[in-house]
């Protein structure tokens, strides 16, 4: 049987004294400016449509803490070995084999590649493959097992306002709470060349894209590019897809291994030229003060910003949470630019009045937006 996961380090907070300003009413606002602090304005102040969520394991674990296979990729094949070895779907020699390899290797998707290989034909073909079986019994009855929706109620609230959402993950959590909330939620894949190219143009707005296929999908899971020639090789759907990562601001959410994901790689990163150009952001736990601030250099290179979202896992919901919040709650740029100089305080709209004056509008009518001073 799988292990699970070792349990989360306790959450480090500090209470403030008794009797303090923190406890009145100015405190509680002190205490809601500082949080807004902790979010990067160039992040939160992008607009909902102008950002594509990929998630990872990460949104899952804090979703369903209850199905170990969902907290890593390490648990999700310790959990299907445990399923083959019940099934008898696999030699016992070869689950103690990749037992040593889950602790051994470190790339663990190499792993569950050959672990899909193994379980797969003998012509190399992945379907049909007891891979799939494996996880449809690691993934029996999903939807009783959604203990803690926060992330996808602010996964949801950035869909309906624009935000495209593609994941590594093979459950299909976020479509299933979607549809409970009477969302008419979508998995795609990328076999599906006409529903891919709908999806990257923004037409199907509940559309999830799943890069790796869906456990519920009888043509079976995909962890090799090979696996997906016909889209790699198709210069309609790549340009597509390519153009996302150059034209959004990918924001990554529990991907931990994301990066190194052959697959994503093929889609974007080794594909998009002048990354560092761009302007993408990842969500991680700050474990380590070196190992983060290298990582946050790292990817920089990448065009990443590397934003911690605490120091242990039970921080994430509601990060997520107030980060949605954040970003929600910025005016459209339709939105008329003399009121929204409002926010800079009333001097700007003295400013703004007299820019309409000078036109020679004597009408509080829109002007041109470049007459406007933005907050850009």
């Amino acid at each position: 049987m799988p292990r699970p996961p070792p349990p989360a380090p306790p959450c480090r907070s500090v209470e403030p004294p008794k009797g303090s300003e923190m406890d009145s009413p100015e405190g509680a606002t002190i205490r809601s400016e500082q949080k807004y602090r902790k979010f990067l304005k160039s992040l939160i102040r992008k607009q909902p449509r102008d950002l594509l969520l990929v998630i990872g394991t990460g949104v899952s674990a804090a979703v369903a803490p209850g199905i170990p296979a969902l907290c890593s990729w390490r648990s999700c094949i310790e959990a299907v070995l445990g399923a083959a070895e019940q099934l008898e779907v696999l030699h016992p020699g070869d689950v103690a084999e990749f037992r040593k390899k889950v602790i051994k290797e470190r790339d663990l998707l190499v792993v569950a590649h050959d672990l899909i290989r193994k379980m797969s034909p003998r012509t190399g073909d992945t379907k049909p493959n007891f891979f799939q079986d494996c996880l449809m019994e690691v993934f029996d009855n999903l939807e009783q097992h959604i203990q803690n929706p926060v992330v996808l109620q602010s996964i949801l609230r950035l869909m309906e306002r624009g935000t495209m959402v593609l994941t590594t993950n093979y459950d299909n959590l976020l479509e299933i709470f979607g549809q409970q909330q009477g969302k008419p939620m979508e998995s795609l894949d990328l076999k599906d060349k006409d529903k891919v190219l709908q999806w990257a143009r923004g037409h199907v707005k509940y559309g999830v894209l799943h890069i790796h296929g869906l456990y519920t999908d009888p043509c079976g899971m995909v962890l090799d590019p090979s696996g997906y020639k016909d889209v790699t090789q198709d210069p309609e759907v790549m340009e597509v897809l390519q153009n996302l990562y150059r034209t959004k601001s990918f924001l990554f959410l529990g991907c931990g291994e994301t990066l190194r994901d052959q697959i994503f790689q093929a889609l974007f990163l080794y594909t998009v030229k002048n990354k560092v150009d761009l302007e993408h952001y990842m969500l991680v736990l700050k474990e380590n003060e070196d190992h983060f601030f290298k990582l946050q250099a790292d990817m920089l290179l990448h065009g990443i910003k590397v934003v911690s979202y605490g120091d242990c896992f039970q921080q994430f919901p509601e990060y997520v949470q107030d980060l949605t919040a954040q970003i929600c709650k910025q005016r459209s740029p339709d939105a008329d630019r003399v009121d929204s100089t409002t926010l800079l305080g009333t001097s700007c709209v003295d400013c703004a009045k007299r820019k309409l004056g000078e036109s020679g509008t004597d009408s509080p009518k829109r002007s041109k937006q470049s007459d406007i001073p933005t907050l850009e």
